[in-house]
């Protein structure tokens, strides 16, 4: 499996297909590289990168001090450098999409743009709260059959008509089988004590670092049942950045597959916008 090594020398996995423009994806707060399976189909013309974040997926635990935002934008700019990529653009869902944000006011010049998939400068804090309650507990499922099941139910109202066996396929790519029964996929004790210390400070002010991102080719894909952003978020990074690609994605929450029609389309807009 291909690995590369992090500053501090952790070893992180990730993996590449295709030629053309190079195009990183980075996933959700407990996801990994395997979030971006359902898209990656449909982006055949470019030089996608996936990587799994210290402590999730194939790469190796870490300490939980550097499971940071970032930390986490460092070893993304390491991996380019360890795949000799001047610049990138960025396909970021949720937390991935902070770390372009991020990237893009500390290594503007290793970035070429990014698409966010559900995820802006406000963050509401409810969807935070519950985050922080869920993140790193184990699930009590007995099988993945019936932690599919499970989540089809919790997430119903967000995810209308969304097969089953795609709540399988989400589940096989989110957690791992021991011994049959469903587990985490991360280091679940080290990114809770995370999540909860940085819980312990108030968010910054992201919308300067939006600002930065949205002078480069930018798209933004909102589930429109989200409870991450809300509508109004997204109303205004348009109004503040006019050229910034909108999809609104509907029977949708937080986040979209990004293989649904809308998503696509914005990210073929934002693709063109890039070459």
């Amino acid at each position: 499996m291909p690995h590369f090594s992090a500053q501090d020398g952790t070893q992180l996995y990730f993996e590449e297909t295709g030629r053309g423009l190079p195009i990183l994806c980075l996933a959700g707060l407990t996801r990994n590289s395997r979030d971006f399976d359902f898209v990656a189909p449909h982006l055949t013309d470019v030089h996608l990168i996936r990587m799994d974040y210290r402590g999730r997926g194939k790469s190796e635990w870490a300490p939980a001090q550097t499971y940071s935002i970032l930390q986490e934008a460092a070893d993304a700019i390491a991996l380019l450098d360890h795949l000799g990529i001047e610049k990138a653009a960025i396909l970021g869902t949720s937390r991935g999409g902070l770390i372009a944000m991020t990237i893009a006011v500390l290594s503007k010049n290793r970035l070429l743009g990014a698409a966010l998939n559900d995820v802006g400068p406000v963050l509401e804090q409810e969807f935070l709260s519950t985050l922080a309650e869920y993140v790193g507990k184990a699930p009590l499922a007995p099988d993945m059959e019936t932690l599919a099941a499970a989540t089809a139910t919790w997430y119903a109202t967000e995810f209308p008509g969304v097969p089953m066996e795609r709540w399988r396929q989400h589940i096989s790519n989110t957690h791992q089988s021991d011994q049959g029964r469903p587990a985490l996929n991360y280091d679940g004790p080290g990114l809770r004590e995370a999540v909860n210390a940085a819980g312990e400070n108030p968010l910054p002010d992201l919308w300067p670092l939006f600002s930065e991102l949205a002078t480069l080719p930018t798209a933004m894909i909102h589930g429109m049942n989200s409870t991450l952003i809300s509508s109004e978020t997204v109303d205004e990074m348009q109004r503040r950045a006019p050229d910034l690609i909108v999809a609104r994605v509907p029977d949708r929450g937080h986040v979209p597959f990004l293989d649904e029609p809308e998503a696509l389309d914005a990210l073929k807009r934002w693709i063109e916008a890039l070459q």
